[in-house]
């Protein structure tokens, strides 16, 4: 359940790993931060340490995978720290980075859910802003979409569908009032097709890509099995979903609705909500 105080960690905790792009390693050291200062990224291993707001307003590139920037510094692939900061209800955080991408770990956020777990959250002496949502905001590309409802509760849902027998058509909804984010989201991992891992690795990406931290799918079935869940890759797209929309800072009381969507697709939305919300 949602709380309606602001929160921040109760100590900083460390955790390093391989990027999933770059293959270079960087240690993340996520600390407590005064209210109202939001979730934010300090590039410790770059002159002056930049700040990088992760804000909608700050989304640099989507290819697969967020990065945000500001003033020339950036930081990749942030979207399974945010969705594990997100879901435990952590809005105020300090993420000092190492370097330029955001350790993989598992491929999942459960590592990150462990680690906030550890340090324990505490709440602050200031609300938690509520926001609604007026109208309907839906875009499309092709068959692709996001949409934001107005909603009671704070609820998302996502669909895949892929021409692979063991994913398939896949469905999944999530709210925080009724599921654990740690025990329903956070452990599913991060998944691409085996045909795909080639072409990727000669575009420079996926350097740090392993069957230890990715599900690999073929159409024999999975190359490195077992899955946690049943429908691990549609509940692995609803965590992306949670850490783009948490660029929003607070999630306003809607439905997040996505179909065969991307993190292009999620961070338009969270883009367009945000000004839709400033002028509310």
């Amino acid at each position: 359940m949602l709380s309606s105080q602001q929160h921040t960690l109760a100590a900083e905790f460390d955790r390093a790993g391989i990027g999933l792009h770059s293959g270079q390693v960087a240690t993340v050291r996520v600390c407590p931060a005064a209210v109202g200062e939001g979730r934010y990224f300090v590039r410790r291993d770059l002159p002056d340490s930049p700040i990088i707001p992760a804000t909608a307003a700050a989304v640099h590139q989507t290819t697969l995978s967020t990065e945000i920037a500001q003033a020339g510094a950036t930081v990749r692939t942030i979207e399974h720290l945010l969705a594990a900061l997100s879901g435990a209800g952590v809005d105020n955080a300090r993420i000092e980075i190492s370097g330029s991408e955001v350790p993989l770990l598992d491929g999942s956020a459960l590592g990150w859910v462990e680690a906030i777990e550890q340090a324990g959250i505490v709440p602050q002496s200031a609300p938690r802003s509520t926001i609604h949502l007026r109208e309907p905001i839906w875009i499309r590309e092709q068959d692709a979409f996001v949409a934001a409802l107005p909603s009671d509760q704070v609820r998302f849902t996502y669909g895949i569908d892929f021409d692979l027998p063991a994913i398939g058509n896949q469905w999944y909804s999530w709210s925080p009032s009724q599921e654990s984010f740690a025990e329903s989201i956070a452990p599913a991992r991060t998944f691409c097709l085996d045909y795909q891992v080639e072409q990727l690795r000669q575009s420079g990406l996926i350097k740090g890509g392993s069957l230890d931290n990715a599900l690999v799918c073929g159409q024999k079935g999975w190359l490195n099995p077992p899955l946690r869940f049943s429908n691990e890759p549609v509940r692995h797209k609803l965590l992306d979903l949670v850490g783009d929309m948490s660029l929003l800072g607070v999630l306003p009381q809607i439905h997040v609705l996505a179909y065969k969507a991307s993190h292009r697709l999620h961070t338009r939305l969270a883009q367009q909500l945000t000004q839709a919300l400033q002028s509310t």
